[in-house]
């Protein structure tokens, strides 16, 4: 009797056993790869953004509002912001005129790389790239920093002679390298664009 019941149970949990390694039988499960946000931007279009200032340069229709401000400082000096509210970013501009007298284009470059070099503590890296157009007397130099910054591209261009104007880009949120960078890698393309089209007057 105790044989037949062993051998009842036995039974019964080996057809238990089978309905549940049958009933799990199919495919196999895949965990659904980590969702990326698609960020789609229109193509850009770009006009004379016409400022009566010492520069002009072409800006993207998608800039709602320009801020242009005369800028207290010991020469002749002018700040521009740039808004884009559908991307919830600013590029900030800061023209300053060189006196040849006081030579202050070496303080002006040594100032415009040290907001750079300030980013090195939080940046995983910092690429440069530099930019020379002979024809149009512009020579600068673009640099994209990479990781959770505050300012993930600046920019200075200059004529070596009379004109400096320096850029930086900002968001409207915390840093966060990869949910900014669709944002920041558009706004790269419209600096970019800006130091092509810069001309002095």
């Amino acid at each position: 009797m105790i044989f037949k019941t062993n051998t009842y149970y036995l039974l019964k949990s080996l057809l238990w056993s089978c309905v549940i390694v049958l009933s799990s039988c199919g495919d196999d499960f895949v965990p659904k790869p980590k969702a990326q946000l698609r960020l789609d931007y229109p193509t850009a279009k770009y006009v004379n953004a016409n400022l009566d200032l010492p520069f002009n340069f072409e800006k993207n229709l998608l800039v709602k509002k320009v801020v242009s401000k005369t800028l207290n400082a010991p020469t002749e000096s002018y700040g521009v912001n740039l808004e884009y509210p559908a991307l919830k970013g600013t590029i900030f501009l800061t023209y300053k005129g060189i006196n040849k007298d006081k030579n202050n284009l070496e303080a002006f470059l040594r100032d415009a790389q040290k907001f750079t070099l300030e980013h090195t503590k939080k940046a995983d890296e910092i690429p440069a790239y530099p930019f020379e157009d002979k024809k149009r007397k512009v020579y600068g130099l673009l640099s994209e920093v990479k990781g959770n910054v505050a300012s993930p591209a600046q920019f200075y261009v200059t004529d070596s002679v009379n004109h400096f104007l320096t850029g930086s880009l900002y968001f409207y949120a915390k840093p966060n390298y990869d949910s900014i960078l669709p944002a920041a890698n558009y706004l790269q393309k419209d600096i970019k664009h800006i130091m092509e089209t810069i001309s002095w007057k």
